[in-house]
């Protein structure tokens, strides 16, 4: 922060210049203005990091002054000095936003010391807001398409309202995305978020992990622990791939939705909780319910509003946008040289498929902007990347049957590669069986319903006509 810049406003030509002059010894640029008028005009160019305001005045007195300030600047640091102050004048400053109270006459050290802590904290609520910008950039949902922009609205029009929330979508669109915009727009926006990755939990630790438990209720419970229900109460809980959670998990989470209430593990006593839940899946949670895996009353319980987000191949148009925010953000945070895209890698990128969606496109920017040698990534560096196949559109991708043994290892997690396996392998099979979606079913000994959502989740198609029917 430098220079500093701090102004003075008192109407006393004195107090003034003895103010200016110990500032200036510290190298501090200052402002002296003689009146709250003069204050407010000077203000919004002057952009002080700190202001020290004379309580009495001639005409606009410091209070109205601290006030009118606060209007311009709502992060302003402003020092109200006085010689005749009172508990009143200073519970009144303090109310309207004021940092610190000085009494008259001034002492040196005291102004200096005020000067210090106050500079400190101007650099404490600058970096808090830096940092929030860069939560909001790193959680922001890019996009102008219309499939996009359906799902901002809805997320506009249910975050204001209590209602529980059921998101849907393939791995990696963004649902914890859609998650979090629904939070920074509820009214329990300043509360906690806690979001909780039911798929990666193994099951016999799920409900310790959501409820809690009490010392020696099992092995390896050494003290009391709070579960997310609890580190959660006042906001949102986020329970991400809940059709991974285990049927006595559901029962627990169904009473706490009913009731508001939670139990430890190993306690009977009931926890209040104030908890907004947001659900998300990968999975048809109706062909779940048919098969006994999930329950009916808690589906019901979570999907108030249903929320789909479309997979990345259903979006196509913002794929530019995508490419241009990532390559900011990973230039910004991740300190990568700056390289732009050329269009012909645009339209490469934009025609691939992305089975990864979100998450693989972000992984292959990065790796494009670290291995791409030329001042901009070029469409030979995304083919040595993707491939030069027409993105899988029925004739298989890259990363699907038929992409060559290469091709397999440029996905960029063991999740992408268990995906482009499972894609290859339900093409072959519907190939070996003639599209015959019934007898590949019977063969496969999986519900209709689950190959139906498959073929339709990985863009299947016969003879690149389109999806089956």
């Amino acid at each position: 922060m430098s220079p500093r810049r701090v102004m003075i406003v008192d109407d006393e030509k004195g107090i003034r210049e003895a103010l200016k002059q110990v500032l200036e010894y510290e190298e501090i640029e200052v402002q002296a203005c003689a009146s709250g008028h003069e204050a407010i005009r000077v203000y919004p160019d002057f952009k002080p990091h700190l202001v020290f305001l004379d309580v009495k005045m001639e005409g606009m007195d410091g209070l109205e002054t601290l006030k009118r300030v606060r209007e311009l600047d709502p992060q302003a640091q402003v020092v109200m000095i006085s010689g005749h102050g009172t508990i009143q004048t200073a519970v009144e400053a303090t109310q309207l936003g004021a940092y610190d109270f000085l009494e008259k006459p001034l002492d040196t050290d005291r102004i200096l010391l005020t000067l210090r802590n106050a500079l400190q904290h101007v650099v404490l609520v600058s970096e808090n807001v830096r940092l929030k910008q860069e939560v909001r950039a790193q959680y922001e949902i890019v996009g102008s398409s219309k499939a996009i922009r359906a799902v901002i609205g809805l997320i506009e029009k249910v975050a204001p309202t209590p209602a529980r929330v059921l998101i849907t979508g393939d791995n990696g669109t963004g649902k914890e995305l859609v998650a979090r915009a629904i939070h920074a727009l509820s009214p329990r926006a300043a509360g906690p978020f806690v979001a909780v990755n039911c798929a990666a939990i193994p099951t016999e630790l799920i409900e310790s992990e959501l409820f809690g438990h009490m010392k020696g209720s099992f092995t390896g419970a050494f003290a009391d622990r709070a579960g997310k229900f609890e580190l959660a109460d006042g906001g949102t809980l986020f329970l991400d791939e809940i059709g991974d959670m285990s049927l006595s998990a559901q029962a627990k989470v169904l009473r706490a939705l009913q009731e508001g209430v939670i139990s430890r593990v190993g306690s009977g006593k009931a926890l209040p909780v104030d908890v907004r839940v947001i659900a998300a899946t990968n999975k048809n949670l109706g062909a779940e319910i048919e098969e006994g895996r999930f329950r009916e009353d808690l589906l019901y319980r979570l999907n108030v509003v249903p929320i789909h987000v479309p997979p990345l191949r259903e979006r196509r148009g913002d794929i530019a946008q995508l490419i241009t925010h990532f390559s900011d953000e990973l230039m910004q945070r991740g300190g990568l040289p700056a390289k732009g895209f050329d269009d012909a890698a645009v339209e490469r990128l934009t025609a691939h498929d992305w089975p990864g969606n979100i998450r693989e496109l972000k992984n292959a920017v990065e790796r494009l902007l670290i291995l791409a040698s030329g001042a901009n990534v070029s469409q030979n560096d995304v083919e040595r990347l993707v491939g030069k196949g027409d993105a899988g559109r029925g004739k298989g991708s890259s990363l699907g049957a038929g992409g060559g043994d290469a091709a397999w290892l440029r996905v960029a997690t063991f999740e992408e590669f268990k995906q482009a396996a499972e894609r290859a392998f339900l093409l072959g099979k519907l190939q070996e069986h003639d599209w015959n979606v019934s007898e590949t079913a019977r063969t496969l000994q999986m519900p209709r319903s689950n190959l139906y959502k498959k073929i339709e989740r990985y863009g299947l198609a016969r003879g690149g006509e389109g999806a089956v029917s």
